[in-house]
C-alpha cells in the first residue's frame, strides 16, 4: 500500500468540504521552468483544480488548462496523491483536499483563457518548489524531481 500524505492538521471541531482536484507538474521545453499560476493575490499554484462530476483525471486536468491558460499538454505519468486540510480565507470555507498529480509536457497555446484572472508563468523549478502556497504542491514537485533523479 502507498502513503498518500496528509498535510495540515484536521480539527474535530469543524465541518470541512471536500473538494477533489487534479494538478499537473508541467516543465517547459528545456526542463528548467515549470508552469505555474499566479492567482490574483499573488499566491502560487501548479495548473489544475477541481474535478467535476463524471470526470476522470485526464478530462479534468485537460479542462483546467484550457480554462486557465488556453493551453493543452500530454499528460504522463501519475506522481501519486496527497491531502491537505486548510481554511481558505478568499471563499472563507474550510476544505479537505485530497489531489492526484501527473506530470506533463508539450505545452501548446491553442487558444485565449476562458478565465483572465491568472496569470500564467513559467518559474525556475527551484524557485517554484519553493514558492507554491499548497504543501501538496510542493510535495508534487520534489515526487518528480526525485523521479528525473
Amino acid at each position: 500500500m502507498t502513503h498518500e500524505p496528509v498535510f495540515g492538521q484536521k480539527d474535530p471541531t469543524v465541518t470541512y468540504t471536500t473538494r477533489i482536484g487534479v494538478y499537473g507538474v508541467i516543465p517547459d521545453a528545456s526542463g528548467k521552468r515549470l508552469l505555474v499560476l499566479q492567482a490574483p493575490n499573488h499566491a502560487l499554484f501548479l495548473p489544475g483544480g477541481e474535478v467535476e462530476a463524471g470526470e476522470a483525471d485526464a478530462q479534468t486536468l485537460a479542462r483546467e488548462l484550457l480554462e486557465e491558460f488556453g493551453v493543452t499538454v500530454t499528460q504522463g505519468a501519475r506522481l501519486g496523491r496527497a491531502s491537505e486540510y486548510f481554511y481558505s480565507h478568499y471563499r472563507q470555507t474550510a476544505y479537505y483536499h485530497p489531489a492526484t498529480f501527473y506530470v506533463a509536457e508539450d505545452i501548446r497555446c491553442v487558444a485565449a483563457p476562458l478565465e483572465d484572472f491568472n496569470t500564467l508563468m513559467l518559474m525556475p523549478i527551484e524557485l517554484a518548489a519553493a514558492q507554491l502556497k499548497r504543501p501538496t504542491h510542493r510535495w508534487a514537485v520534489a515526487q518528480w524531481l526525485k523521479q528525473r533523479a
